[in-house]
C-alpha cells in the first residue's frame, strides 16, 4: 500500500514538474516573441506630441482648426505605438484630437478596452471616432461591437472588422498590401484603395516582412490616408 502511495506521489511530482517546466518555457518563448517588434523610425520619434499620458499620447489641433472631434487609434500588432506619430500629427493638423494608445507587449489583443481610459480622462470632446491599423483595427472593431457606442464611426487601416459594425465605417487599404487577408477584404463594402500603397506605410517603422513593396512613398500614402479620413469625418 505504501509503495503504491509513493508511486502515485512520484507520478504527481513528475507531472507537476513537467507542467511547471512547460509553463516556464512557454513564458520564455512568449517573452522572446514580444521582444521582436517593429520600432518607430527617427522621423516618428522626432514628431511633436502635445501630451504624454501613462498609456497613450495626445496630438491636439490648434484652436483655429479644432473640430471638437476625437479619434482613438489602436496600433498594429508588434508595432511600437510611436511609429504612427507622423500620421497622427497630420490628422491633428487637420483639426482632430488624436489619441494614440500604447498596448501591452505591442499587441492590442491584450487591452481591447483601452479606449475606456481615454474616454474617462479626456473630457469636453463632443464627437468620437475609433480605429486602428491591422490587428489594432480589428481590436477596435471588437471593442466597438461590445460597447453601447458613443462613437460616430470606425476607421480601419489595412484591416477588416470582426463581426458586424453598428456605425459608419471607413476601410482604407493599399493596393499592394501583402499582409492583410485578401478574402476578408472582399467582404468589405466600398473600401478606399490607395493605389501603390502597402501595409506598413501607414506607420513609420520600416519595411514589414511579407508586405508588398508599394509604388508610392510612405509620405504620399499617409497624405492620401489623411485626405480619406477627413472626408469621411466631415
Amino acid at each position: 500500500m505504501k509503495n503504491n502511495y509513493k508511486k502515485i506521489q512520484k507520478i504527481l511530482f513528475r507531472l507537476g514538474l513537467g507542467i511547471f517546466v512547460a509553463m516556464l518555457l512557454g513564458a520564455g518563448a512568449f517573452y522572446i516573441y514580444t521582444l521582436d517588434y517593429y520600432r518607430a523610425d527617427g522621423v516618428a520619434k522626432n514628431t511633436t506630441i502635445t501630451k504624454t499620458y501613462d498609456n497613450y499620447y495626445v496630438f491636439s489641433p490648434d484652436k483655429e482648426t479644432d473640430l471638437n472631434t476625437g479619434f482613438i487609434f489602436y496600433p498594429g500588432g508588434k508595432v511600437e505605438a510611436l511609429a504612427y506619430a507622423p500620421l497622427m500629427k497630420k490628422l491633428s493638423d487637420n483639426g482632430l484630437t488624436v489619441v494614440l494608445v500604447e498596448m501591452p507587449f505591442n499587441l492590442a489583443v491584450f487591452d481591447t478596452d483601452a479606449a475606456d481610459i481615454v474616454l474617462a480622462e479626456l473630457k469636453g470632446i463632443d464627437n468620437w471616432f475609433i480605429g486602428g491599423h491591422s490587428l489594432g483595427g480589428a481590436m477596435a472593431s471588437s471593442y466597438l461591437n461590445k460597447t453601447d457606442s458613443l462613437f460616430m464611426g470606425l476607421i480601419l487601416l489595412g484591416a477588416y472588422p470582426l463581426g458586424a459594425v453598428k456605425v459608419p465605417m471607413l476601410a482604407i487599404v493599399g493596393s499592394d498590401d501583402g499582409i492583410v487577408n485578401q478574402e476578408k477584404l472582399k467582404e468589405l463594402e466600398n473600401p478606399t484603395i490607395i493605389q501603390g500603397g502597402n501595409h506598413g506605410n501607414f506607420g513609420n517603422y520600416g519595411f514589414q516582412k511579407g508586405d508588398g513593396e508599394g509604388s508610392i512613398s510612405r509620405k504620399e500614402q499617409q497624405e492620401l490616408t489623411v485626405e480619406a479620413i477627413m472626408e469621411f469625418i466631415n
